[in-house]
């Protein structure tokens, strides 16, 4: 690691005559273009006056090839937690097992819950079928698929288990709002899929409607991702402020990027209560690397918003500014160079040097940026008391695969088998979600994967914990295969469980 000082790491306030103190920060080069990228914009920082002492550390590919798994490290991690402010270009994850993606184990790791992208039309300057497109994307940045937690468990079945949390999806909407009222945005929509998946996406268009109830002067609307999504890229210009779960939002807010013409365009930040990172939204592109032709304007767009949250307002506007000037004069990188009406095809180098050229001027034709107001509140995890929870029964996966994977063959067993047990009954067997007993149709595919429903012979009386251990060891007795259990509880009084047909 080392530590470098902006050239121009401190100003005297021309209101006050007070010095103002350098932000530390930490920065990152990356790998690909990342390096040539990053050095165009600390170039236009720097020439704009930006008080920063900047930390370098390294991380990515050259870490990953000295055999950390993780890409980063201690003392990377001590210069993140020190100065809690992280510009990074964008990094190269190896391919393979073991080797965990660096850009979600920091925002994990230091707790950066909103992943915040602007995704805003600069026309006729830069290509685009939705000139008044305005859109801001609010992801969930730590849970739902992106934690990771995969397993293979048959020959044929492999999981990933979608994870939503109460207090993540309170963060997450609570900041949708908070950055809608800071910023003067008028609506709020959210995303989910809850007609399918009525807990997980249930769960956050739940606390959606919430919270929305305490902002009555915003404007609230909920759409199915999938009708959203070709709303979305059909007439953005609907759109003001977009929260969604961690998955939909990765996607939606590259393909709402691109969108406007190009996703080399867009920045993104990650908060946190404590930390922030900032970053452009695409890859490394490492065929692009040493060519001098990337753009660096998402990791511009990236530092602008790192200027905000540090409270460089002036920087900020003076930065945004020049680049607006600069993408209306026509100064264009390959891509978003467009016969006719670009003026000057350019290079990394060469497009940061006509950025720093027009420093205090401003655009003539695109709204000229203007940077009052502070960051956006976040919020802590709130703990709720904990509910009276209910034992149900037990659902018990098993990786069966006999003769034809007839399941009444599978169901004439495990029906034997609860035969000889007290208090507890097969509801139904399913197979990837669909049941395929009692009363299956032998149209239905299945794989060698099967989900095995055992409730109270009592009509929906709980069961004691000792009656799981009860059938799992009569179905291991059985010469089944026990791969994993679910347990199926009641919630303060609500069965909290996915049913199936007929339930």
């Amino acid at each position: 690691m080392s530590s470098t000082q902006a050239p121009a790491s401190s100003q005297r306030s021309p209101e006050s005559g007070a010095t103002r103190a350098a932000t530390p920060i930490t920065v990152a080069r990356g790998d690909g273009i990342g390096p040539e990228i990053m050095d165009a914009t600390l170039r236009i920082l720097a020439a704009a006056g930006a008080r920063l002492a900047i930390e370098e550390i390294e991380i990515g590919e050259k870490v990953y090839a000295r055999g950390n798994s993780a890409g980063i490290e201690p003392a990377s991690w001590e210069s993140l937690r020190r100065t809690k402010v992280f510009l990074k270009a964008p990094i190269t994850t190896p391919q393979g097992g073991g080797v965990k993606s660096l850009n979600v184990t920091t925002r994990k790791a230091l707790g950066l819950y909103a992943n915040v992208r602007p995704c805003t039309a600069y026309a006729p300057f830069v290509q685009t079928r939705h000139p008044q497109m305005d859109v801001v994307i609010i992801r969930e940045n730590e849970e739902d698929t992106y934690a990771g937690i995969e397993h293979q468990q048959t020959d044929e079945v492999v999981q990933c288990l979608k994870l939503i949390s109460r207090p993540g999806c309170e963060r997450i909407v609570r900041y949708a709002f908070e950055y809608a009222v800071q910023n003067g945005r008028k609506k709020v929509t959210c995303f989910t899929k809850d007609n399918i998946m009525k807990l997980t996406d249930g769960l956050f268009h739940k606390v959606f409607d919430e919270i929305g109830a305490e902002y009555p002067q915003i404007e609230k609307e909920h759409w199915i991702v999938d009708i959203g999504a070709a709303k979305l890229a059909d007439t953005p210009e609907q759109f003001d402020v977009v929260v969604m779960p961690n998955l939909y939002g990765d996607i939606l807010s590259d393909v709402a990027a691109q969108l406007t013409g190009s996703v080399g365009l867009a920045g993104s930040s990650n908060i946190g209560s404590a930390c922030a990172m900032f970053e452009a939204i695409h890859g490394s592109a490492p065929r692009r690397a040493g060519k001098n032709s990337a753009n660096p304007s998402g990791l511009l767009h990236g530092a602008i918003l790192m200027l905000v949250h540090i409270g460089q307002h002036d920087i900020a506007e003076r930065v945004h500014n020049a680049w607006l000037r600069t993408i209306e004069d026509g100064v264009h990188t390959d891509d978003v160079y467009r016969e006719g009406s670009s003026k000057q095809r350019v290079g990394t180098r060469e497009f940061a040097d006509a950025v720093i050229a027009r420093l205090g001027q401003e655009p003539r034709q695109l709204a000229p940026r203007r940077y009052q107001h502070s960051p956006t509140r976040t919020s802590q995890a709130v703990r709720r008391a904990r509910a009276a929870k209910q034992l149900l029964g037990v659902d018990v996966f098993l990786h069966w695969d006999e003769a034809e994977r007839d399941p009444s063959v599978l169901g004439r067993r495990l029906e034997q088998v609860v035969q000889r047990l007290s208090g507890l009954r097969l509801k139904m067997i399913s197979n990837r979600g669909v049941k395929v007993y009692p009363d299956g149709f032998p149209e239905t595919f299945c794989t060698d994967h099967w989900r095995c429903r055992f409730v109270s012979t009592t009509a929906e009386a709980p069961i004691r914990f000792e009656s799981v251990l009860e059938i799992l060891g009569a179905v291991d007795r059985a010469g089944l295969e026990v791969i994993k259990t679910e347990h199926l509880y009641r919630f303060d009084g609500v069965k909290s469980y996915s049913l199936g047909q007929g339930e």
